[in-house]
């Protein structure tokens, strides 16, 4: 059995996240439709009708025309997208009477002294940060029709923006800390020093997501910057959490689960993932052949297909299932990984991916021991792929305050698209009208409150 075949045998447990327009709870169905088949335009798009009429009959025919069919081809069209300038006119009056002069209130902008609407704020943003486009590339297009907004710019104005947005980022993360579990990781990135060159600062994540037991409690994902990898982070980052922490085996996250000195057990509870002890064994493969490392795929393989079969069930089923399939196969798979790791060089590839799991075993069970918890961290690896992909576009982070304001919008859109809700229409609107709401309704805001808010008044209207 070649890596290839291997792969196909870890469909990810875990589903597709739901596009915009999808409930997070509701099944994806597998479309029948072939690989670039035409698909029926969207139904909400407006239609402008253009009445083709027939030339005239044969010379000289003067007969009555009854309609018995039409034909219809509808053409997908695009307009480009087009900016305009608003302006807000605020007259002076005087009373000839009382000789008292009124003008209107002057506009409140999203941000002061910005000439920006909340519109054009949010497409900076979610291009940004949803759609990977640099400002700089921004900028070349804005040009193209001849508005001319430097990328300095921009940056800046997404650094007030992120100050003005901040507070509903810590709702969220307090939201996040407060579910029993959450899933941990993070990610590298360069971020430019103040002219003494670069370095490797760092985008942690945090994730609550409990669909795949049943729980339909609203996904969040949080995002924060730091200069480096240390530990003091996500230390920082989880300082009154109490509860299953599911991450990689990074040794910063150590001082979470015990107390340096003391080596007491601390109030969170580590969770291992066997993604990352089976990708440990599929790098091997990926060099040369090795029958041990494949085994140790397909025997991974088999814990991931009982997960399979219990995905969105009720945690109690899900732990009554993995102790009648899982735990036999774990204990059998725990005998073999010491049996071979005995007989093979302790420099070796091979056997530090047979200790990887072994160093761990209490942590990397534990899953069988509560059906909230999952098989792997997948979940959270997916929130970081937006970050992966748009660091291919900006390369870098320009600086520490940049670097807090990209963490911000990353959890914002990231729980956008984890509930399906549409992320410019969602920052139109909270820009628009954050600035004056109470800081104590800021749950307003959160992407899923939103969302009901949005379809009730839909609802209302329609009425």
């Amino acid at each position: 059995m070649d890596i290839a075949q291997l792969r196909l045998m870890f469909e990810e447990v875990e589903a597709p996240e739901p596009a915009n327009d999808e409930a997070p709870a509701a099944p994806v169905a597998r479309s029948a439709r072939k690989p670039g088949g035409r698909v029926p335009l969207p139904a909400h798009f407006p239609r402008q009708t253009v009445d083709h009429q027939p030339g005239p009959c044969s010379a000289g025919c003067n007969g009555q025309t009854v309609q018995i069919d039409e034909a219809v081809t509808e053409v997908l069209d695009y307009i480009p997208a087009r900016f305009r300038v608003i302006r807000h006119v605020r007259p002076r009056l005087v009373c000839r009477s009382c000789e008292q002069i009124r003008q209107a209130p002057a506009v409140d902008l999203p941000l002061p002294k910005v000439m920006a609407s909340s519109t054009l704020l949010a497409h900076l943003v979610v291009s940004r940060f949803v759609d990977h486009q640099p400002w700089h590339r921004q900028s070349v297009i804005f040009r193209r029709v001849g508005l001319h907004i430097d990328r300095d710019v921009m940056s800046r104005w997404a650094r007030k923006l992120a100050w003005l947005l901040a507070p509903l980022g810590e709702r969220l993360f307090a939201y996040i800390r407060e579910a029993a579990k959450i899933h941990g990781d993070d990610t590298p990135v360069t971020l430019l020093g103040n002219g003494d060159g670069s370095r490797t600062g760092h985008f942690w994540v945090y994730l609550r997501d409990d669909r795949s037991s049943g729980d339909m409690s609203p996904p969040a994902v949080a995002f924060r910057f730091s200069a480096d990898r240390g530990g003091a982070h996500p230390a920082e980052h989880l300082a009154d959490y109490q509860g299953y922490l599911q991450a990689d085996g990074f040794a910063g996250y150590n001082a979470l689960y015990r107390d340096p000195k003391t080596k007491a057990p601390r109030d969170i509870v580590e969770v291992g993932c066997w993604s990352h002890a089976r990708r440990k064994f599929t790098d091997i493969l990926d060099k040369s052949p090795s029958p041990i490392a494949a085994e140790a795929v397909v025997r991974i393989a088999e814990l991931f297909a009982i997960e399979r079969d219990i995905k969105g069930a009720p945690p109690d089923e899900r732990r009554r299932i993995r102790q009648i399939k899982a735990v036999p196969k774990l204990e059998a798979l725990r005998v073999w990984l010491e049996t071979q790791n005995r007989g093979l060089s302790s420099d070796s590839n091979l056997a530090r991916a047979c200790r990887y799991p072994l160093n761990r075993w209490h942590a990397m069970i534990r899953y069988c021991d509560d059906g909230r918890l999952e098989i792997s961290n997948n979940l959270v690896e997916n929130a970081l792929r937006g970050v992966a992909l748009g660091r291919r576009n900006w390369m870098f982070v320009g600086s520490m305050k940049g670097g807090e304001a990209a963490a911000l919008f990353y959890s914002l859109a990231g729980t956008c698209r984890l509930n399906g809700v549409e992320p410019e229409a969602w920052f139109t609107d909270v820009i628009e009208r954050i600035g004056n709401h109470p800081i104590n309704q800021i749950d307003d805001f959160l992407p899923w409150k939103w969302q009901a808010s949005k379809l009730t008044n839909d609802l209302e209207k329609a009425a």
